[in-house]
């Protein structure tokens, strides 16, 4: 078994390239079996993300609440400097309400759940990020509606509710974080909390590709029913994602943090929150709905990115700096 493990650990960005041809393959072949996809996801993402967090040392997330730096960084980044490159990004989709409007809401709103993983493959600081993500979350809910106000008009906020924040919050960050814990406590006192961490450390790879399937497999058809207007939004998307990681990799250089800390920025200000903001876009009026299918645009172009970014990433921000960069920052 463990060589198994290892196996998929070295190979897991094919593994992800191949789970996501293989989502997209059956959500074509059978657009019927979207619905109950979609319906998997969460509790999909709920084993992922105890995974997850049960590979952190929770003692380690506290220490990193006390990282006043990082976390300066991450919200500065996430709700200064990105809302302004998202408001030039959809001045392009501005005469379209329903794509504006979808555009908005998953550009403004930072991933709270998979991109921990993603960012922790890629050597960044997944405790840092778990430690930040009720920040993230907190401030996304204050933060939204003001944003849309600005960027789309008054009357959007008639049309918003935020249940979909809270309920998110509560089942993959709380539920999932309460679970570790307790394991983690069991652990420390019984062999059988010990088998379970390794089991599911063992997992992480395979839950990640059931992630990536059931969400690829559960919206490429309704999205493909749509392409020809959606494809306004593709390149504004995969612009998003290539100022996104130069933003990153500047911001954390400027706020000097330390290379796991700054792999942890970049992905934290990449991807967004498509899988939570998906039930506030699908709430939208009828006139609106393709409002629904730009948020899983972004969700398609975002995952074939990330697989791409933990490849990347450790070359972007490597662990030797240059002589050169490394006296420019100190």
């Amino acid at each position: 078994m463990h060589r198994v493990i290892n196996w998929w650990d070295d190979h897991q960005v094919l593994l992800y390239m191949a789970a996501i041809l293989i989502g997209a393959a059956v959500g074509l072949a059978a657009p019927q079996l979207a619905p109950t996809l979609a319906y998997s996801i969460k509790p999909v993402l709920i084993l992922l993300l105890f995974a997850t967090f049960l590979a952190v040392p929770l003692i380690e997330v506290g220490k990193a609440f006390r990282d006043i730096r990082f976390l300066g960084t991450v919200l500065v980044g996430n709700f200064i400097i990105i809302p302004t490159v998202v408001f030039g990004l959809t001045r392009f989709v501005a005469d379209d309400r329903g794509l504006l409007l979808g555009v908005l809401l998953v550009l403004l709103t930072p991933c709270i759940d998979y991109v921990i993983v993603f960012s922790g493959i890629a050597g960044g600081a997944s405790a840092r990020l778990l430690a930040a993500t009720p920040l993230l979350m907190l401030v996304q809910i204050l933060l939204l509606p003001a944003y849309l106000f600005l960027f789309a008009g008054a009357d959007v906020l008639d049309v918003i509710d935020a249940d979909p924040f809270i309920e998110a919050f509560l089942l993959l960050i709380v539920l999932p974080v309460a679970g570790a814990t307790t394991v983690q406590a069991i652990a420390r006192r019984h062999t059988a909390g010990q088998a379970l961490e390794q089991v599911m450390a063992g997992a992480m790879v395979p839950l990640m590709m059931v992630t990536l399937a059931v969400v690829i497999g559960s919206q490429i058809a309704a999205v493909g029913s749509q392409v020809l207007n959606l494809t306004r939004v593709i390149p504004l998307y995969v612009a998003f994602v290539v100022i996104a990681i130069v933003i990153g990799k500047i911001a954390g250089r400027a706020a000097r943090l330390d290379v796991a800390g700054t792999r942890a920025v970049l992905f934290t200000v990449t991807t967004r929150n498509s899988l939570v903001v998906l039930p506030l876009a699908l709430a939208l009026p009828p006139a609106l709905s393709i409002a629904p299918l730009a948020v899983v645009t972004q969700t398609l172009v975002e995952l074939l990115a990330m697989v791409v970014l933990v490849r990347i990433v450790p070359f972007i921000v490597p662990e030797q700096q240059s002589p050169h960069l490394t006296s420019a920052i100190s």
